[in-house]
């Protein structure tokens, strides 16, 4: 299944590093929600990516907007990255079943069993409003990409 802006976002409830649960649906009703799929923790790219996103957490705040990590780690794996790293925005694992919300969104690499670099915007209607991938699974996504994810909310 390909993912298209305007589709309606698959929706999913996944725990983060801390075991909590979050639901896209009740999440995007609320406001805006941005999904950053990743594929693994403690690697250096997914790690300067996700830093660089919670250094710049503000800027999502500021403009009403859910940010999420998505990757096919376990929780607790999750854990242990976002504190050693200080990622301070929610971590999702897809690991079980494994991908499956990779796979949901087009980013799923059965090859290498993990998830692509994709980013997706949520509008609080529930529909796709913006995607960008990285060029490669070495390649990180520029922040201008995100300030035009932004811009397309309406944020």
């Amino acid at each position: 299944m390909t993912l298209n802006v305007g589709d309606a976002a698959p929706d999913f409830t996944l725990k983060d590093q801390d075991g909590n649960e979050h639901t896209l649906s009740a999440l995007a009703a609320e406001k805006p929600v941005v999904i950053v799929f990743v594929p693994f923790a403690f690697t250096g790219v997914c790690t300067g990516e996700f830093c660089e996103l919670t250094e710049n957490l503000g800027q999502f705040d500021s403009a009403g907007v859910t940010l999420l990590g998505i990757t096919c780690d376990r929780q607790f794996s999750l854990k242990a990255w976002a504190d050693a790293e200080g990622i301070t925005f929610p971590l999702l694992s897809d690991g079980w079943p494994h991908g499956a919300v990779s796979t949901a969104y087009d980013c799923f690499n059965e090859d290498l069993g993990c998830a692509m670099r994709r980013t997706v915007v949520i509008g609080t209607d529930g529909n796709v409003a913006n995607i960008f991938d990285s060029e490669g699974i070495a390649s990180p996504r520029a922040k201008e990409e995100y300030d035009a994810a932004l811009a397309a909310v309406g944020a």
